[in-house]
């Protein structure tokens, strides 16, 4: 008896793709899609550019999945490539704006959540200062927070997609929150 791709865990699926089954492939990808897509939706702050690096990211993983290490854990691995594809989206859209001198660099993300309720829209400013203060932060401590504060990873599971120490980690979140506290004139551990 064959067990079904969803009843595998990643590592299986991953030896399963490499065999040649396109099915375990579209299990990891149906596994992880959400994850990948949240994350890379906060770093680059818009929804279509968001779904284009998430498909790349998945090509790129596809086409690298044999040099995968079994030994780390599958989620960690495909943010990795999900931020070296937006690092690679973020200088491109330098170097673009540089050439054809379009939107500002520090121009704030396009607003991620639906609008709401006119009694709510203290919070809504809120969070949109803090959404174009995220936006502009150095890549490094903009990095730890989305792991870390939005996907929920730990120091150390962070610490594992960026290739950094944990204590390097608990550093750039530390610089991260006074960096925005300061900007927002909040109490740092807000």
């Amino acid at each position: 008896m064959t067990s079904e791709p969803g009843a595998r865990d990643d590592a299986a699926l991953v030896a399963a793709a490499l065999a040649g089954d396109s099915r375990a492939f579209t299990e990891i990808m149906r596994r992880h899609k959400e994850a990948i897509y949240r994350f890379v939706r906060r770093y680059v702050g818009d929804a279509d550019e968001a779904y284009d690096i998430v498909q790349e990211t998945f090509v790129s993983a596809w086409s690298a999945l044999s040099g995968f290490d079994k030994t780390r854990p599958l989620p960690a691995w495909l943010r990795r490539i999900a931020l070296n594809k937006c690092r690679d989206w973020s200088r491109r859209r330098q170097v673009r704006r540089f050439f054809f001198a379009a939107e500002s660099i520090d121009a704030s993300p396009r607003e991620i959540a639906a609008p709401t309720p006119a009694d709510n829209a203290d919070q809504e400013a809120l969070l949109a200062a803090l959404d174009a203060r995220l936006a502009a932060l150095p890549p490094s401590l903009k990095e730890v927070l989305i792991l870390t504060l939005f996907e929920g990873l730990s120091q150390k599971e962070a610490a594992r997609v960026l290739n950094v120490s944990p204590k390097a980690i608990e550093t750039r979140i530390y610089r991260a929150r006074q960096i925005l506290a300061r900007q927002l004139s909040l109490p740092a551990n807000d």
